[in-house]
């Protein structure tokens, strides 16, 4: 008898969400990562749960309405993760007509029926917070309802909730062979160590690497894949209102300026085949121009490649010839040989039913229990989206020393969960060495225990975005600080 019924090698969004998807449903599963869980493309996302407005141009009107229902679930899931955002398109004379911006959206909020959310609305920036940091040249923009998400978030919580459900969740785990026959015999190095394991299926979900892992470890033919690389850039604040700009650049590509962190603004995305090592993939210079462009047409503030605080890339594989499809998934299985699923790309807004869609394939081979994701939260979020605000003055009263600032980044990340941080210290000296204003031995020891992070860039750039504003003293310490830590 194999040791699992599911091994899923890759720990970025596709492997997680599977992961916890099949364990809900009372398979054995082991997850293996060589890195970081989302330490790839998952981790460089445009960051949305959206419908995806510019797909009504391309006439995918079906996509649409599913990623809006897919937006609705999220919300009711994850609300501590997704928060509901206004998106402004400044009317561009050189752009689509208003008439054209107007009817999208109209569609829109008729394929959104059943939201909550606002409706879309025509805005006079002359006398809008939204004009204030646009040219003067703009007059109108127009305003509709999506949602933004911590997207390295979502995927560690995927797999907190698959381990909770029984699922083995090993990173730092590089599988080095694996040998089909009626069973898959996987080899692997777990942290230094030598392993075997097997498994009556497997999925190949890891991205980037997903043709040189079925060439080189699977020993079996790879779909045609090309790979893509996806750029973003960090600045400083642009503008003080809470919406995201979207912003129709010369070529008709939207670009999206997200308020970031609080003091930053990310804008995104480009993209563009890539070549090369996936692990080092960068934002090169002329990548970061062209998004400072895209933005200096639009905010008096203008910037350039200088003004680049951080990058953010990642690399996906994507079916060749490239199409605009949501996801690659192919199942193959034949007598006697157990069945491999290979599943790269899509996006974030879509990983969830994505992976339910994959589980329900492997019915035909297991008995299970029916689908679930949709109705169950995530860890933390057990509540009502629009409760996030009473959520953070809860806990500014339950932990009176915690800034408005410091509640809402934790119960951002962690949602109803902050209790197993912050238990029942009664001064911020309580919880620890501090590192930075925010971060504390708690958190940290926190994150190493559950959340398997390992490293200070685990924690810096994916279970947080503190890396963006941390001394480099501070940083030090906390290397010093994991590397001592017990969390056994």
């Amino acid at each position: 008898m194999a040791d699992y019924d599911l091994a899923i090698i890759g720990g970025g969004m596709n492997g997680t969400s599977v992961a916890r998807d099949a364990a809900g449903r009372g398979l054995r599963v082991i997850l293996l990562e060589q890195g970081d869980l989302g330490s790839g493309a998952s981790s460089a996302s445009p960051r949305l749960i959206h419908g995806d407005l510019a797909g009504l141009e391309r006439r995918h009107v079906f996509r649409v309405r599913a990623a809006l229902k897919e937006r609705d679930i999220w919300l009711r899931i994850a609300p501590h993760l997704v928060r509901p955002m206004r998106f402004a398109i400044p009317a561009h004379a050189e752009e689509r007509p208003p008439w054209q911006l107007r009817s999208w959206l109209l569609l829109y909020d008729r394929l959104a029926s059943r939201s909550r959310l606002p409706r879309s609305t025509t805005v006079d920036v002359t006398h809008h917070p939204i004009g204030n940091a646009l040219k003067r040249s703009f007059g109108t923009a127009f305003e509709y309802s999506d949602c933004v998400v911590d997207d390295s978030r979502l995927v560690v919580l995927n797999a907190v909730d698959a381990a909770s459900r029984g699922a083995d969740v090993c990173t730092g785990a590089r599988v080095t062979r694996a040998d089909r026959g009626e069973t898959w015999r996987l080899a692997m190095i777990d942290r230094g160590y030598r392993r075997v394991t097997t498994a009556r299926s497997l999925l190949n979900a890891t991205g980037a690497w997903t043709a040189s892992v079925a060439d080189t470890v699977l020993r079996v033919a790879a779909p045609p894949l090309g790979t893509v690389q996806i750029n973003q850039i960090v600045v400083r604040r642009l503008f003080d209102c809470d919406n995201v700009y979207v912003l129709q650049n010369s070529d008709r590509r939207l670009i999206f300026a997200s308020p970031y962190e609080r003091d930053f603004t990310l804008i995104g995305t480009i993209d563009h085949a890539f070549k090369g090592d996936p692990a080092v993939v960068a934002t090169g210079i002329r990548d970061a121009a062209y998004l400072c462009d895209a933005a200096n047409r639009y905010f008096r503030e203008p910037i350039a490649a200088i003004d680049v605080v951080r990058g953010v890339s990642g690399a996906n594989s994507i079916l060749e010839p490239r199409h605009d499809g949501d996801a690659t998934m192919s199942l193959d299985f034949r007598r006697g040989m157990a069945p491999l699923i290979t599943l790269c790309g899509g996006d974030v807004t879509t990983s969830r039913r994505r992976a339910e869609q994959v589980v329900s394939e492997l019915t035909r081979f297991y008995s299970m229990t029916p689908r679930w994701t949709a109705t169950m939260p995530l860890p933390g979020g057990d509540f009502a989206w629009h409760r996030f605000e009473t959520e953070v003055d809860i806990a500014r009263d339950r932990w009176r020393f915690l800034s408005e600032e410091q509640a809402r980044r934790l119960v951002a990340a962690y949602g109803l969960n902050v209790k197993d941080i912050l238990g029942d210290a009664k001064q911020k000296a309580d919880l620890g060495p501090a590192f930075g204003p925010e971060l504390t031995g708690a958190e940290v020891r926190y994150l190493m225990r559950r959340e398997w992070a390992r490293f200070p860039d685990d924690i810096l750039w994916r279970r947080s975005k503190l890396g963006l504003t941390m001394p480099q003293a501070d940083r030090e310490a906390l290397a010093t600080f994991m590397a001592a830590a017990d969390v056994s």
